[in-house]
């Protein structure tokens, strides 16, 4: 009898507990991403939009790439699958995301900043893509970010001062891109961001890199200017003795012509 009812008692459990419901956002943020894409080796084929309205089953994922929690993605990770195309700026609505790894494919285009505003978001990498254009600032909106790994794309402009607010980060990679200006202090004096962090970025300068580079004019220059000017101006004074010189014979004879005239025969 105790055995019956201990299988009654979980039933009704499981009945009564709720399950979970698919989320609006992440059917939107799901359905626009891979609208965005461009899957040529067709990794993506179970991407489809019936599986987009409900992805997650509990923990289970009927999507390749995303990992889910309670119901909802927490995690995509399609790194290396020679994707093409953009980011979208609907990741956004995938509120509940924790890690987004799209790393090592043909991405281009801007990284959007309504993509990156993820409350949750603690893992970022988008490195080894084609993607340009700034940095957003609005990363630094994401206050759990551990982890910004950007390298080797074609970034450029300067690294936003407010990634410095970013208190959890530990590890942060900007290295092979087009970035120029200094390094923020706040993050250049992060000892566990090194120079491989950045290097390969030519306009870049600051600790841990070197100082920006005069662009003014080197010691050599100088000296060679002013080793020109002088020979210039000694050239000059010459010719402008040689010129004295001159007038003044010639006034001399011409003097000397006159005095002769005035002067009696004998």
């Amino acid at each position: 009898m105790g055995v019956y009812t201990f299988l009654l008692v979980s039933l009704l459990t499981c009945a009564i507990l709720p399950q979970s419901t698919p989320d609006p956002d992440d059917e939107a943020c799901l359905t626009h991403l891979s609208e965005s894409l461009v899957d040529p080796n067709h990794n993506l084929r179970n991407w489809t939009r019936p599986k987009f309205k409900a992805p997650c089953s509990g923990l289970t994922s009927y999507l390749h790439g995303a990992t889910c929690n309670n119901g909802r993605i927490y995690k995509l990770s399609l790194s290396n699958l020679s994707l093409q195309g953009s980011l979208s700026p609907f990741l956004s609505n995938c509120t509940n995301l924790q890690s987004l790894d799209l790393s090592s494919n043909a991405l281009s285009g801007p990284i959007p900043p309504a993509a990156v505003a993820l409350p949750n978001l603690a893992v970022l990498n988008l490195s080894a893509n084609r993607l340009s254009g700034p940095i957003p600032p609005q990363l630094a909106l994401c206050a759990y970010l551990n982890v910004i790994d950007l390298h080797d794309n074609l970034l450029s402009g300067e690294i936003p001062q407010q990634l410095g607010l970013l208190a959890r980060l530990s590890a942060f990679d900007v290295s092979y891109n087009r970035l120029s200006g200094p390094i923020p202090g706040s993050l250049g004096n992060r000892t566990r961001f090194n120079a491989s962090s950045y290097e390969g970025n030519k306009g870049l300068y600051g600790f841990p890199l070197p100082p920006m580079k005069n662009k003014g004019i080197s010691i050599l220059g100088i000296v060679g200017i002013g080793l020109g000017s002088g020979l210039l101006s000694l050239v000059l004074s010459v010719g402008a003795v040689c010129v004295w010189l001159r007038v003044s014979e010639h006034k001399m004879g011409v003097e000397e012509g006159k005095i002769g005239n005035l002067m009696p025969d004998y």
